[in-house]
């Protein structure tokens, strides 16, 4: 018999970036490494802001998906520290992609967006972060993302 994982809504993150820096046609493709700027997350139990201290890494593909590698600091308004770690797929059509860079508001379900999330804390209230999985289901804005993160049970 197999068993299917359940999730639990853990938390949204809305994060802006500066503006992107590219390595066009390098020996991967195309890189790009977009700095958070600011961010805010907020949930059921833990609410506060997205440091400025990391980024995401962003692999354009030859074929123009995209492998993301995002990293940053979050900071709970009970100010406990937490590593956010996430890599995952973002996938649009070349017209879809074209309409989110010049700054248009895009449903979410004309692309596909998923994180693989990895958190690490020494916050005693919130160390089960620690030792769970989970998944992000993002959404690009103009100048930035927004995830919802849910713990794989």
């Amino acid at each position: 018999m197999t068993h299917s994982p359940s999730l639990q809504f853990k938390m949204r993150i809305a994060v802006e970036f500066d503006a992107p820096l590219a390595i066009v046609d390098g020996p991967l493709w195309t890189r790009r490494i977009l700095h958070v700027a600011s961010g805010k997350f907020d949930g059921p139990e833990l609410q506060g802001n997205v440091l400025s201290v990391g980024g995401d890494w962003v692999l354009v593909r030859r074929d123009g998906s995209a492998e993301l590698d995002i990293r940053f600091a979050l900071k709970t308004v009970e100010d406990e520290l937490v590593y956010f770690r996430s890599t995952g797929l973002f996938v649009a059509s070349d017209a879809v992609a074209t309409r989110i860079r010049s700054g248009e508001h895009v449903a979410p379900d004309e692309y596909y967006f998923r994180t693989s999330i990895l958190f690490e804390t020494a916050s005693k209230r919130l160390g089960h972060l620690n030792h769970a999985l989970h998944v992000g289901v993002g959404q690009r804005t103009a100048t930035g993302m927004i995830t919802d993160v849910f713990a794989v049970l």
